[in-house]
């Protein structure tokens, strides 16, 4: 079976997928979902992730973990617009000036607005899991080859932030083990002042060596384009990206409706891609080796399109258990939605195992 064959799965299926599901996360409040798709990001990772490739989701992870205990403490204290009738405690309330009459600091905390915030903040960690998923699932260096001529400076910076930002981690646990071993296992911020210097400098020095590789392979050469396909470009490519920010403002926000937003969001893509046509038509990329694309990329494309359709329906026809009720009950969880999600694991038992090598 040659679609079984040890390969990395093309990076834009993974990536695609990733998009699908965090908008499947988006359109919920369902922590039973919300946990179910953090589930299914955290099978795929483990079971198709490049065992030589770095592992950014516990990274996203974590991250959403701390959003949620930030969002749970500021609405204790705070509060966030949402009343209940279940009174858990009572903070000291302090009196704020006549400017600051929307805002409270203490008083009584009710059961009803901590779920919600835990409800609200765990979508943003599903989100976040989706694309530490689809980062740790497909290199962005990988992804970088695959973009048009027109996007590859932003596509170099962004590459370049995402490869640095989780490396900056890893050098401050170095620095921090090399001076546990010297003596100095100091903690606080006198000890974070103390990593800064030698991690930055690391980064640097990374950075000088990156570039000088960047510019011996021929990055950053001029396009040979003219000021008329550059103008004409350059007006599709705004015309498009205003119709994708409605579009997903209108598929996103449940309070508007996603009967508007669907047209939106394909004529904005539409218009995004002629101007990265015509952006690149007088571009011509070379490349050693391109990824192929067979039945296994496009079904995980559809695996990951699935729960984003179901999901973008439940909220619009307002199905029960979509979104968080504001009582202290949990939600009902609707089977579709469920089954919905299950369907974006499917990838991690029909997509080929990746070979355990290095990528370049």
């Amino acid at each position: 079976m040659a679609g079984r064959r040890e390969r990395l799965l093309h990076p834009a299926a993974w990536w695609l997928w990733g998009l699908g599901l965090a908008t499947a996360a988006s359109r919920t409040m369902n922590p039973a979902l919300l946990l179910l798709v953090i589930g299914v990001c955290v099978l795929l990772v483990s079971e198709r992730r490049d065992p030589a490739a770095p592992n950014p989701l516990r990274a996203f992870l974590v991250l959403g973990g701390v959003i949620i205990v930030l969002r749970v403490l500021i609405t204790i204290v705070l509060g966030n617009g949402v009343y209940g009738d279940t009174i858990l405690f009572t903070l000291p309330r302090i009196p704020l000036p006549e400017w600051a009459a929307g805002v409270r600091l203490g008083g009584p905390v009710a059961l009803e607005p901590i779920l919600y915030a835990v409800y609200d903040s765990l979508r943003l960690t599903a989100i976040l899991a989706c694309v530490g998923a689809a980062n740790a699932l497909a290199s962005p260096r990988r992804m970088l080859r695959h973009l048009p001529a027109t996007l590859y400076d932003v596509g170099t910076a962004v590459v370049v932030g995402l490869t640095f930002a989780p490396r900056l981690l890893t050098d401050a646990r170095a620095v921090h083990k090399a001076r546990a071993l010297r003596g100095h296992d100091g903690h606080g911020p006198r000890e974070v002042a103390r990593l800064a210097v030698p991690v930055l400098e690391t980064a640097f020095e990374r950075s000088l060596g990156l570039a000088a590789s960047m510019e011996s392979r021929g990055y950053g050469r001029l396009v040979t384009s003219t000021r008329a396909s550059r103008r004409l470009a350059t007006a599709l490519a705004l015309t498009g990206l205003t119709g994708v920010l409605a579009g997903l403002y209108g598929l996103l926000d449940a309070s508007v409706g996603g009967a508007l937003g669907l047209p939106l969001l394909l004529a904005g893509v539409l218009l995004a891609g002629a101007s990265l046509i015509v952006g690149a038509s007088k571009e011509e990329r070379t490349g050693h080796h391109r990824d192929p694309w067979s039945w296994a990329e496009t079904a995980t494309v559809c695996a990951g399109g699935v729960p984003a359709a179901v999901l973008v329906l439940g909220s619009v026809q307002g199905w029960d258990g979509i979104l968080a009720p504001q009582t202290a009950t949990l939600p009902p969880v609707p089977l579709t939605a469920v089954l919905a999600i299950v369907v974006a694991a499917s990838p991690a038992f029909f997509t080929p195992r990746p070979r355990p090598q290095v990528d370049a």
